[in-house]
């Protein structure tokens, strides 16, 4: 018969509902590019440091690297946001330190999709062509006196 384990840890670290798969997709769905980076084309890593309370909530941050041009203060937006469990660290109000990488890539620009082939019509044109037909004065007849002929083209695309 195993011995039940105890807790080996005397302060528990705490953690973001989900894990770190979670975590990292919170934060870049819910960052919002810069305005000022986006119009001068910037893209690094803000590197952040963090305090968390004994009730999970962010308290503080800290710019370790920056960017500049409005990244800093989004990412020091995107880590007060978070909430994270901490465990009962035996009845001990412990302030954690953590770091955090935001990494800044511009988005892809996306060519303009092409306009949807229309069925194009078949255009057509009708060209009439009238001529009068002058004949010789001796060989006139009444029939054939101001007679013309019509021609008629059709051209379709």
């Amino acid at each position: 018969m195993e011995k039940d384990k105890k807790k080996t840890r005397f302060v528990y670290q705490p953690e973001y509902p989900g894990g770190p798969r979670e975590f990292t997709k919170f934060l870049y769905s819910n960052l919002r590019y810069p305005k000022e980076a986006l119009a001068n084309r910037i893209e690094g890593v803000v590197y952040m440091e963090y305090d968390i309370d004994n009730k999970g909530i962010v308290v503080a941050t800290r710019v370790l690297k920056g960017l500049g041009y409005g990244c800093d203060e989004e990412a020091a937006r995107l880590i007060k946001m978070l909430r994270f469990t901490v465990a009962k660290n035996r009845g001990i109000h412990v302030l954690f330190h953590q770091k955090v990488r935001v990494k800044f890539k511009l988005p892809e620009e996306k060519p303009l999709p092409l306009p949807a082939p229309q069925q194009q019509q078949p255009v057509s044109y009708t060209y009439t062509v009238t001529a009068t037909v002058q004949q010789a004065e001796t060989q006139k007849t009444e029939e054939q006196k101001g007679s013309t002929t019509t021609y008629s083209y059709t051209i379709t695309f």
